[in-house]
């Protein structure tokens, strides 16, 4: 279906692939994986319109032309005036009519030889996507995704959530043989991303799929392609025996690199020893044999274990805050409410403290982000601020709060730092390496936008957070070290989230959106809620079993007790065969 050989791309600020390949088969479903900025969305726009790139190496796709697509940044038309059936059905009445349309052709064609066989292309494409039944298929596939309430529904009255699943749905229908898709997941509620889990997982064709939601890439997907420092590897599996492979590999490395290190040591102080007697002794023997001695460690050095796929680096988060609030609450909400063209929020009452790290959760559309701007503003006397409140707020597009036209420096020269090298080593610590610097926002991908808010906000040592999706766009590795600084915060949080494990991982308390108001839920019973309707009872069990297993062999590892590590591999593998028989 897909073979990728020697591919090799590059911006003018950044090298993005050097010389690689891959292949995806027939009727895999394959996730794209990699830190952000290795360039996924890059490679996507490549394979779907390699003419436009000026690249090196080979792409070959069979029936290129039928490449399906879902954008990570699809847009609701608000002109559009039609419904969700007619939005799914217009491309197969296309079809429809261009057969309709030959019909007439072949009563007066010349060349009827020609005709027949434009007629027949016609009609395999419409064999191909089912069109005979798409009617029925249509309705099956909304009624598979729990939308079947929105068949009638005009598109323009959509959340985003629920038009990127029509989208889905659109192409999944259109595109039986090849589909890609780039972050379909972003900000979906969990009903609506566990109804995209059951589409991709039902899907009969070839997926190739970019997406860091820790949910779907654990219970979906049979090969993995992961992109980092300009390579890629594949691994035919799934996400949790990729990571099992990943870790078993890592202790392997840092055996090999303490062993190496071991003889780097030894051979140090027997050059150091070597270089004292030359000194004292002043002969030109010894001066070279200390200078053969020298070249030994360097070689040494230089050929030390490297592990471009194992060892990754986590952007360090900071989140610093100045001063506490002396009031007992921060924040108090009575009788709040909002209401648009119907009413989203009512009598909602709740109360936090200076250190209270919660998450508000519930369906998209139901009034969570406009309540976080409600509270930013804090200009209704329903809510009460602490005076000695200092907040500062992560938004879901953060394309829109900087100038897409200035370079990170530039924007980041306003905030008072005394140096352009001040700059790069603040920014190093976020993953922005020297050559990213110059880039505009513009060209920055979507994580590495949200990344790049991430620094501005640490700056500004608020005691009060207010957190709007803030690992929509981040890769695996952003999204924990997130959760490490949230968990290590002194001051208060409110996250909007549909991330379940960051919900779960670093949050106090939930609170749930439910008729038109909230209930606060203790993160047990979150966890059991999210799981009850998908898994065997056992599998949230398992899950945190294999957590405190993996951080276990991590512990040892620092430590460089690697037959400890070894020895609780096999106890993980035996925890993850049992995941894979709870899972329903």
């Amino acid at each position: 279906m897909l073979k990728v050989q020697d591919l090799s791309y590059s911006y003018p600020q950044k090298d993005l692939y050097n010389k690689v390949s891959f292949t995806i088969e027939d009727n895999i479903h394959c996730v794209l994986i990699g830190t952000n900025g290795t360039g996924k969305s890059t490679l996507i726009d490549l394979l779907m319109h390699p003419e436009e790139h000026l690249y090196d190496g080979k792409i070959v796709i069979e029936n290129a032309d039928k490449i399906g697509y879902v954008s990570q940044f699809s847009q609701l038309d608000a002109r559009e005036d039609m419904t969700v059936f007619q939005y799914i059905s217009a491309e197969f009445l296309k079809h429809e009519q261009k057969l309709l349309d030959f019909y007439k052709e072949m009563e007066t064609a010349v060349d009827i030889e020609t005709t027949l066989e434009n007629y027949q292309k016609e009609v395999d494409e419409w064999n191909a996507i089912d069109g005979e039944f798409y009617e029925i298929n249509i309705k099956k596939q909304l009624k598979f995704a729990n939308l079947q309430k929105l068949q009638d529904q005009n598109i323009s009255s959509l959340s985003g959530g629920e038009f990127k699943l029509i989208q889905v749905i659109r192409e999944m229908l259109l595109s039986p043989t090849f589909l890609i898709m780039d972050e379909p997941d972003v900000f979906l509620d969990f009903e609506h991303l566990n109804a995209l889990r059951n589409l991709i997982n039902a899907h009969k064709g070839t997926l190739l799929v970019i997406t860091h939601n820790r949910y779907l890439l654990n219970h979906c997907f049979n090969k993995i392609l992961h992109m980092e420092n300009m390579d890629i590897q594949e691994f035919n599996g799934t996400y949790t025996e990729y990571n099992y492979e990943l870790l078993a590999t890592k202790i392997d490395l840092q055996e090999a690199v303490a062993a190496e290190q071991k003889e780097i040591d030894c051979q140090n102080e027997i050059l150091h020893k070597a270089r004292d007697k030359a000194a004292e002794m002043d002969n030109s023997s010894l001066g070279r044999i200390v200078h053969a001695r020298q070249s030994l460690v360097n070689r040494l050095i230089a050929r030390k274990t490297k592990a471009p796929f194992v060892d990754i680096k986590q952007p360090e988060i900071c989140f610093d805050l100045e001063n506490q609030v002396e009031d007992e609450n921060i924040l108090e909400l009575t009788e709040y409410s909002v209401e648009f063209d119907e009413q989203l929020l009512d009598h909602v009452n709740f109360e936090m403290k200076q250190a209270d790290h919660v998450a508000i959760i519930g369906g998209n559309g139901t009034g969570k982000t406009t309540m976080l701007y409600d509270i930013l503003e804090n200009k209704k006397n329903t809510i009460k601020m602490s005076k000695d409140a200092k907040v500062s707020m992560f938004a879901q597009n953060t394309g829109s709060l900087y100038n897409e036209a200035k370079t990170l420096v530039e924007i980041f020269e306003e905030k008072g730092f005394d140096s352009k090298s001040d700059i790069e080593d603040y920014l190093k610590k976020y993953g922005f390496e020297r050559e990213t610097l110059g880039q505009k926002m513009s060209e920055l991908s979507g994580g590495e936008k949200d990344l790049f808010q991430l620094a501005m906000l640490s700056l500004e040592k608020s005691n009060f957070l207010l957190l709007d999706e803030p690992t929509g766009h981040l890769d695996v590795y952003a999204q924990i070290a997130l959760e490490q600084v949230i968990t290590e915060y002194k001051g208060a949080i409110l996250m909007v989230s549909h991330d379940y494990y960051t919900v779960a991982n670093c949050m106090d308390y939930v609170l749930l959106l439910e008729n038109n108001t909230v209930r606060r839920m203790s993160i047990r019973k979150f966890r059991q809620m999210i799981y009850a309707n998908h898994f065997d009872k056992d599998y949230l069990l398992l899950e945190q079993k294999k957590i405190e297993t993996e951080t276990t062999i991590q512990r040892l590892l620092r430590v460089n007790e690697f037959e400890k590590a070894k020895a609780l591999m096999s106890s993980l593998e035996e925890i993850i065969q049992k995941m894979k028989k709870s899972a329903t």
